[in-house]
């Protein structure tokens, strides 16, 4: 259950946290899109996790040997993730990057809500729907007249120049991580001061670790999840409560500084 909404002075001290940070850095997972009209993994009744199917359908193995498959499956999500627009919590983190007091979002995202909301130092550890690679001849495209296409007449998305099968440049199950975009993370956990976890259980790894190394490197945490996560006893600060609501009263406090008096 949603907790209530944030006491005011943990607003402002999370917003003075945030003032004061030499370098503050972000990581997001699927619940800072969840008001975009994109679902999560983990939550009851609507977690995507929650279908036995995924785990499989959307394994790199699966893919190789049944591509159907896994396009049927991921055929809901890639229409919601073509319709959705960043919600308040992507424009505040935005917001925040353009007055220079957040450095960088890391995400989880596959849905580059973050980017349509003008971030500008995304961090996608886990690729996006934007682009495909074509199995055959390796092209890499766009995606969205693609998926277009695809969503409106069914089959499987190919390629124009060969017509082979594409695959999203997303990582399935049993594919790794993309070794310049963790390396990136890596660089901003090692320089932050400051942590902002937002819209992510931290129950799948690598991107879990991250927070956790910030700490252990002297950074401290702020954490906004509905639901708890293993890291909340070492968070100076825990927001049980909507991302978009909590983030967008903490950019609200941390930049009310720059108007004029």
């Amino acid at each position: 259950m949603v907790g209530p909404t944030p006491h005011p002075t943990e607003t402002q001290r999370a917003a003075r946290m945030m003032r004061d940070a030499r370098c503050l850095v972000a990581l997001t997972g699927a619940g800072i899109s969840t008001l975009s009209g994109i679902p999560d993994f983990r939550s009851a009744g609507s977690g995507l996790w929650e279908d036995c199917e995924a785990m499989t359908a959307a394994s790199l193995t699966s893919f190789r040997h049944n591509p159907e498959r896994f396009f049927e499956w991921v055929r809901p999500l890639a229409a919601r993730m073509l319709q959705a627009r960043p919600n308040a919590a992507h424009r505040a983190l935005a917001a925040l990057e353009h007055a220079g007091r957040l450095r960088a979002v890391i995400t989880q995202n596959v849905d580059g809500l973050h980017l349509q909301a003008g971030s500008q130092e995304v961090i996608e550890l886990h690729g996006s729907f934007r682009q495909a690679t074509c199995t055959g001849c390796f092209a890499v495209v766009p995606t969205e007249q693609l998926l277009e296409h695809w969503l409106a007449s069914g089959g499987m998305p190919r390629c124009a120049q060969c017509g082979c099968v594409v695959k999203p440049n997303v990582i399935l199950f049993g594919e790794q991580l993309p070794h310049a975009a963790m390396q990136r993370a890596c660089e901003w956990v090692q320089a932050c001061d400051l942590f902002l976890v937002v819209g992510s259980s931290l129950e799948v790894n690598p991107a879990a670790s991250l927070p956790y190394q910030a700490r252990g490197s002297g950074a401290e945490l702020i954490i906004v999840n509905r639901q708890p996560t293993y890291l909340d006893c070492r968070a100076a600060l825990v927001f049980h409560q909507e991302a978009a609501e909590v983030l967008a009263a903490l950019a609200a406090e941390v930049l009310c500084d720059r108007a004029p008096a």
